[in-house]
């Protein structure tokens, strides 16, 4: 680098180290990069113009309208691209290709990229220190101006060659800039349009405001989140709602709050420390991320036992919910801290529904570069506003309006009394087959395709498809009698066809009454219930074999790495991983490994006293079970939903076998079912906020202070909420409450606790449906046909086959169908692969705050017209509004009369012989 633009790099705060091992050579002083930006004349002077061209196109920075005054990030790139040597560079490239050859969230083009660096400098090393050069120099004049802007594009067409032609064409600039990208940045252009190449560790983070403003939000997430869980239907305060409600208070208390400092405990505190920061909102969203998008589980757990609907359990008071809310959220949290390792610090752990967000906030508070892209000028944060407004009003249309644009049934509309044609293509009842399905962003979304990898996408239709011939074959068999049944529901059903009420085969004290259910009989699957829960116990045992035989090395180092941080806690958490966003979170002070698992003993300790302190009917090991078998799958669930979005619960799972180890407790089930599943489910939820912090750079202290002070908030007020609306909402989870507040989930939860703990899965599937527990060997065994196709079949067709992925296609079904996931294939295959891979710099600059936009204005348009026209009820009543259920399909019953039929008019064993 030259004394010149050494000078010139010195002068805007970068740092210049020399290597990108060490934290100081990411860092940058921002104010000091903004108040002086560089043009392009003045960064890269051992390039020629010809190859800041070809940076640009690269970086996507060749859309600038300006290269007076270059952003940052760029400024930063240049920097390292000129300290970075070609021997470096190589072997930062060769360690790329062994760590992410087999990575499926890496592109195809970048790897075959790195693989011809590589190889060129093996078999060409005098000649590629010379370097190929890039012809067609651009001219900029003395500030550094193209003498035509417009002419960037043509210069620079070397870098968009054809298929056929070398990728290499300057062999020293590729190698360094590519392997700049990888060492300072992210191999992954999904991260890299979210984050920056730099931190700066000086910006105001864990400030009053964050405090302040996290605290009302969490506060109204959890007032609203819980009073509406149980309502039908629901009303959610969702997480991007939330963020743009921060962003406004945020910026009211820079403009209100005095500029006042002083001193507590030795420590001074800036009352309002100047402008908004992007990571005070970040810290913010991460606080009112407990509250944001739902309710604790064990609200279910509290409401049932305690309303006299259900098992009114008098002695459920206010110290037991508080000791179960909060043993239950707090487990989480242990866990989270402790898989760090496994699933926050490696490269691969992309998370990618957490991507939005982050580009939410970006998008409201990182200043940008005016910029032309395929025609586009307007500003993120503009365009998410316009996305926002568009999907505020247009939601009005399918949801309220014209509703049959949401469940565009089309098909049915055709012969709404044909039960076949309904069951083929039907939205409501059936199995969905239908090309154009719906007009409503919040039924496209159903799978996030703007966020999920478009490989996702079509792994799960593939297994839904499948899927869809197995039940049509179950059904049209009509094997275990489901033909007598409707065939994509998620109820139970007597043996004549109709609900089965579990309050028909419990005493009065809703313990299991065995001669109630000698008269009733044992329930009844659909033949899509059959398919899910079969897919469910296959799942299980194969998602652990295959993540063990694919990922074993991974798996094998982190787990050594969590077992040298456990005998040594002075060990940093960050050893072993020397990945860019890694390398600068080592700024800031680390959590212990004893705070996380000092949480994960008080929680276990709260839970004990739970159940020896009250009458739970729970063993103690119960809880010790919970604790056990999510160790042993929250690896493996996290891996996957770490790199690939996909996630399922551990809920079926335990009511197995917890059904099987206590039988006829229902209150055991419901117990540990709650620890087992919510566990696992917030540890999840926990680990993307540390995601998010690993991305953004929140100090980890930070982010740990406010998730805990979240966590207890959240839990009172929700706690507080519940015990209001059991006592001071008339008919409350009545089906006939007048305010719609009839309770589905909790309905649903303690319909479970009977079946599954009452009376037992014993009864069902040892006797109904024993094919169910040969799932079990039937996905142990497919596990290594699809290692050995992973492995070595052809990488063309194999490398984003995700297998678990495929599985899960099946679970989808009883009640959703491939209306709810037909439209987001569309979507993600128009945004996730097709202009992702000819429109890249557009995609990576609008593609997430789309996404944010859409959910943002529906969530939002939810709540007001909840308000203002569901609340009290102002239905219009027209054909758009009922024809999608006036039909068969909205309507959906068995192909065969259990009446007519059936022996005596009843199907399956006979009474007197029911198991």
């Amino acid at each position: 680098m030259s004394e010149k633009n050494q000078a010139n790099i010195q002068a805007t705060g970068l740092s210049s180290v020399g290597s990108h091992l060490s934290t100081a050579d990411h860092e940058v002083d921002l104010d000091a990069v903004l108040s002086n930006p560089l043009s392009i004349g003045e960064v890269g002077t051992t390039l020629t113009d010809a190859q800041k061209n070809f940076v640009l196109k690269r970086l996507h920075f060749d859309t600038l309208n300006s290269f007076e005054e270059l952003p940052p990030t760029c400024t930063f790139i240049f920097e390292k691209i000129e300290q970075m040597s070609d021997e470096e560079a190589v072997q930062i490239l060769e360690k790329a290709l062994d760590e992410l050859k087999d990575d499926v969230n890496v592109q195809e083009s970048d790897l075959e990229l790195w693989r011809e660096l590589v190889d060129y400098h093996k078999h060409n090393h005098d000649e590629a220190k010379k370097g190929h050069g890039i012809d067609g120099a651009i001219n900029f004049d003395g500030k550094g101006h193209p003498v035509n802007v417009s002419t960037l594009s043509n210069a620079s067409e070397h870098s968009d060659l054809p298929e056929d032609a070398p990728k290499v064409v300057d062999w020293s600039l590729q190698v360094r800039l590519e392997a700049v990208l990888i060492a300072y940045w992210s191999p992954y252009p999904e991260v890299r349009s979210i984050t920056d190449p730099f931190d700066d560790p000086t910006i105001p983070v864990e400030t009053i405001r964050v405090y302040v403003i996290g605290l009302v939000w969490t506060a109204i997430g959890a007032v609203i989140n819980q009073f509406f869980t149980e309502r039908q239907p629901g009303i959610i305060l969702r997480l991007g709602v939330v963020q743009i409600f921060l962003y406004f208070s945020g910026l009211l208390l820079e403009w209100t709050l005095p500029k006042w400092k002083f001193t507590v405990f030795g420590q001074t505190i800036d009352l309002n420390p100047g402008p908004y920061t992007y990571k005070e909102q970040m810290l913010a969203s991460i606080f009112c991320s407990v509250s944001g998008g739902g309710t604790s589980y064990v609200s279910s757990n509290i409401l049932m036992q305690k309303s006299t609907l259900f098992y009114g359990n008098t002695w459920v008071d206010f110290g037991y919910q508080t000791l179960l809310i909060l043993s239950t959220n707090c487990l989480g949290i242990g866990f989270a801290g402790l898989m760090r390792k496994i699933a926050v610090y490696p490269t691969e752990s992309i998370w990618p529904l957490i991507l939005p967000n982050i580009a939410l906030n970006r998008g409201l508070l990182v200043k940008e570069k005016k910029e032309t892209i395929n025609g586009w000028k307007i500003s993120r944060f503009s365009f998410f506003f316009l996305v926002f407004a568009i999907s505020f009003l247009y939601f009005w249309i399918p949801d309220y309006l014209m509703q049959f644009l949401s469940t565009f049934n089309w098909m049915t509309w055709i012969a709404p009394d044909n039960l076949n044609l309904a069951i083929i293509t039907g939205s409501v009842g059936g199995l969905g087959l239908n090309p154009i399905p719906s007009f409503d962003w919040n039924m496209i979304s159903t799978n996030t395709p703007l966020a999920l990898p478009y490989y996702n996408q079509t792994n799960l239709i593939v297994g839904m498809f499948i899927g869809f011939f197995t039940i049509i074959g179950i059904y049209y068999s009509n094997y275990k009698w489901t033909g007598y049944l409707p065939i994509n529901s998620n109820s139970l059903y007597t043996n004549k066809g109709h609900s089965y009420k579990v309050q028909a085969v419990v005493n009065k004290d809703s313990l299991f009454d065995e001669a109630k259910y000698q008269e009733v009989g044992p329930p009844f699957y659909s033949a899509a219930n059959l398919v899910t829960y079969g897919a469910f116990f296959a799942l299980y045992p194969f998602h652990i074999f295959y993540e063990v035989g694919m990922h074993h090395k991974q798996l094998a180092k982190s787990l050594k790495s969590l077992g040298r941080t456990m005998k040594n806690f002075k060990t940093s958490t960050y050893d072993g991983f020397d990945d860019p966003h890694s390398v600068m979170m080592r700024a800031y002070k680390e959590v212990p490994e004893w705070a996380y698992l000092c949480v994960l003993v008080i929680s276990l300790v709260l839970a004990i006293l739970c159940v020896k302190l009250y009458p739970a009917e729970t063993p103690v090991w119960g809880i010790f079970f919970a604790l056990g078998i999510n160790f042993v799958f929250l690896i493996p669930l996290t891996t996957i939903a770490a790199r690939t979005g996909f996630s399922f619960g551990l809920n079926v799972l335990v009511e197995l076998i917890i059904g099987y180890a206590c039988p006829g407790n229902g209150l055991a089930l419901a117990f540990i079912k709650a620890l087992g599943y919510n566990i696992d489910g917030q540890a999840q939820n926990f680990v993307n906020d540390l995601k998010q912090g690993h991305y953004a750079k929140i100090p980890p202290r930070a982010m740990f202070r406010c998730q805990l002070l979240s966590i207890i908030v959240a839990s009172f007020i929700q706690l507080a909420i519940l015990n209001f609306q059991i006592t001071g909402i008339k008919d409350y989870c009545m089906p006939n409450n007048r305010q719609k507040f009839t309770c589905p989930g909790t309905r649903t939860f303690y319909s479970a606790s009977v079946l599954w703990g009452v009376i037992g899965p014993k009864k069902v599937f040892d006797h109904l449906y024993p094919i169910l527990r040969w799932c079990f060997l039937i996905g142990f065994l497919l596990a290594f046909p699809c290692i050995a196709l992973k492995k070595y079949g052809p990488r063309k067709y194999f490398k984003t086959f995700e297998p678990s992925i495929v599985i899960g296609g099946l679970v989808q079904y009883a009640p959703y169908n491939l209306s709810y996931y037909l439209p987001g294939v569309y979507v993600s295959l128009a945004f996730m692969y097709y202009i992702k891979d000819r429109y890249e710099a557009w995609w990576q600059k609008y593609n997430y705050l789309l996404s944010s936009g859409l959910d943002s204005g529906i969530a939002f348009s939810a709540i007001i017209i909840f308000f203002a026209v569901q609340y009290h009820e102002k239905d219009i009543n027209w054909w758009g509004n009922s024809v999608m259920y006036e039909g068969i399909d909205g309507n959906m019953v068995g192909r065969l009369n259990a009446t007519e039929s059936a022996p005596d008019g009843y199907f399956g064993p006979r009474k007197g012989h029911y198991p």
